[in-house]
């Protein structure tokens, strides 16, 4: 199947849109990537978003309104997909949205929800969509994320030793293989989430993020306000975990200033610390021997340094060595996870996000034509093999 897969992280700044073959062969799922792109939300869609998430109040008309607007926004970004990436041929689309509340209760989730009406999708391109990915695993009592460690378990396993992925997006998330046990993925913390917030309060809305992470570089670390923020019970928590944007957000990040104020760039350089603290931590705890680092952190030198300075002695490298662009490996890793729906394969591992059992993921939107699936694959994949590029 040819297949597009959408995805918004957390930091809600652009539609990452990949494209991809993939092919059962065997035990072997094989992705061929077609190309990548970025398009950035809309301004007004972009203040919207930020105007609504926790621990903002909101109205239905506005959800609604982002429900549309993200859904028309992902719409185009997969038709330019369409034609762009795929010659004008796909057989999929795969939207993760945009997740708006990830609702936890004493580690517990209850809910979730990503908004991005698929409707828009399916009708721009006219092609099926499958959305709504998480949900499923939250009604079998799973966390409904991290998701993307049904795609870092089928690529790490071909690694030696205790192989570990990292994404870092506005949350950072492991996935952990430790021999001779079950797969485990769970989100370590924030790595941009409070970045990001405290560039937007220090700069007046002028910059999104820290750019080269030139601010943190020009800063020391305040050992007060790291204790401070190492104080949170959320690092102490037992895998499986999910957190998001309701728990690291501004108000979150001025209690901390409020109780040790520090001067802005010391504040950066502590935030990127604590990312690459709370990174290795665990990594550490699993012994792990290696680690594939993936996500928009990767364009941030000194929290790259931190991480590897943290980690002495452990190899840290892009997803990109394995031939999975690291900027797109999220929009690849729906893209995995739809496929498999669509062939009647589970896309959660229990172990990763603490499930009853393992479940087929998502809804699907039909096109323009009769919903066609293929017949249930015989067996699921144990390998993901990335196979010769075209773009």
């Amino acid at each position: 199947m040819r297949v597009i897969g959408l995805m918004s992280g957390t930091s809600y700044d652009a539609i990452e849109a990949a494209a991809a073959d993939l092919r059962l062969d065997g035990d072997t799922l094989l992705l061929r990537p077609l190309g990548h792109f970025s398009v950035p939300y809309p301004d007004d869609l972009r203040d919207l978003i930020a105007a609504t998430l926790p621990p903002a109040a909101t109205t239905t008309q506005t959800i609604c309104a982002l429900d549309t607007g993200i859904g028309r926004a992902f719409a185009d970004a997969a038709g330019r997909a369409l034609g762009e990436l795929c010659d004008g041929a796909a057989d999929l689309v795969v939207s993760h949205g945009q997740t708006m509340h990830h609702w936890v209760e004493d580690g517990a989730v209850r809910g979730t929800l990503q908004l991005g009406q698929p409707a828009w999708i399916a009708e721009a391109t006219g092609l099926p969509v499958v959305s709504d990915l998480r949900s499923r695993d939250v009604a079998a009592g799973g966390q409904g994320a991290p998701l993307v460690g049904m795609t870092d378990t089928l690529l790490l396993r071909a690694l030696p030793g205790t192989p570990a992925a990292l994404n870092l997006g506005g949350i950072a998330n492991v996935t952990v293989l430790v021999p001779g046990a079950e797969p485990l993925a769970f989100d370590t913390g924030p790595a941009n989430a409070l970045l990001d917030a405290a560039v937007r309060l220090f700069t007046d809305g002028a910059a999104a993020f820290d750019e080269d992470g030139h601010r943190a570089a020009a800063g020391r670390t305040s050992p007060e306000l790291l204790r401070v923020l190492l104080d949170d019970p959320y690092y102490r928590r037992p895998a499986p975990k999910s957190t998001g944007k309701e728990h690291f957000h501004l108000p979150y990040l001025q209690r901390a200033l409020d109780a040790v104020p520090t001067p802005a760039d010391d504040v950066l350089a502590t935030l990127t610390k604590l990312t690459a603290v709370t990174v290795a931590e665990p990594c550490r705890a699993y012994k792990v021997t290696g680690l594939v680092v993936s996500g928009g952190g990767t364009r941030n030198p000194v929290l790259m340094r931190m991480i590897a300075e943290e980690l002495s002695g452990v190899p840290v490298r892009l997803s990109d060595d394995l031939g999975l662009p690291s900027d797109a490996k999220e929009a690849l890793a729906f893209a995995v996870l739809g496929f498999l729906t669509a062939n009647g394969l589970p896309g959660t591992l229990p172990s990763g996000t603490g499930a009853r059992r393992a479940t087929l993921l998502g809804s699907i939107t039909p096109g323009r034509q009769p919903l066609r699936l293929p017949e249930p694959a015989a067996q699921a994949p144990h390998l993901l093999r990335i196979t010769h590029t075209t773009h």
